[in-house]
């Protein structure tokens, strides 16, 4: 697990039973959670609790997810994923443009969201990141130090960087794109086969010979799976 204390989450949905599943599971995980029925008292709570994240339903009756978006993005320091039960582009695209920084489409898999409030995290709020537990990896980001099996990984910057971006996104499939942009960054210039043999390399060191820790899907790009 990771050192998840004084982390914030606040819930904002209609469905209590979405809402009593999201709340129980994100306080096993040891986040501080909070939850709205409504776009107003989502509003209002956010001002008072002052989450790091906040899960955001879309559809909701009166002032829905984009209007509360809208509102937060203008006082508050805040990462937002959206919910929504809609499967279309120009939802996902209105989101992001007002401020947006992540989409789960509904149905969801818990792990999923975790691994997408966990991106969140990183990347928004790394000072909040301290000794992270996932499977059998122990990630010390202060010491750039990974261990796998209570063994410390030789890693060069970026194989700790491109490892550690997979783990904290276990479950999801990662494309090369998406690992160039996030590891070595928007502007990189060469030839995205690089990815590949960076997770050659992390496959060797991992002794990951049948690939079940680091999967290829052909045509889509790679997954972790933690065994």
């Amino acid at each position: 697990m990771q050192n998840l204390k004084g982390i914030k989450i606040l819930l904002v949905d209609d469905e209590p039973n979405i809402l009593q599943f999201l709340e129980m599971g994100l306080q096993n995980e040891g986040f501080e959670v909070r939850t709205a029925q409504d776009g107003m008292t989502g509003v209002t709570l956010a001002k008072e609790f002052r989450p790091h994240i906040v899960i955001l339903d879309v559809m909701m009756p009166g002032m829905d997810g984009f209007e509360v978006c809208r509102m937060l993005k203008k006082t508050e320091n805040v990462a937002i994923i959206m919910l929504t039960a809609k499967d279309e582009v120009e939802d996902r695209v209105k989101g992001l443009t007002i401020g947006a920084d992540d989409y789960v489409m509904k149905p969801f898999s818990f792990e999923e969201l975790l691994a997408r409030i966990h991106a969140r995290i990183r990347n928004q709020f790394p000072n909040l990141m301290g000794e992270v537990v996932a499977g059998e990896f122990r990630i010390d980001d202060r010491r750039k130090e990974i261990q796998y099996q209570q063994r410390v990984l030789e890693l060069s910057t970026t194989e700790y960087e491109l490892l550690k971006f997979m783990v904290l996104n276990q479950g999801l499939v990662l494309s090369k794109a998406k690992i160039l942009d996030k590891v070595w960054g928007y502007d990189f210039g060469g030839d995205e086969n690089i990815v590949e043999v960076y997770i050659r390399s992390l496959r060797d060191k991992l002794n990951d010979k049948e690939h079940r820790l680091i999967r290829t899907l052909r045509g889509a790009g790679y997954r972790v799976d933690l065994l």
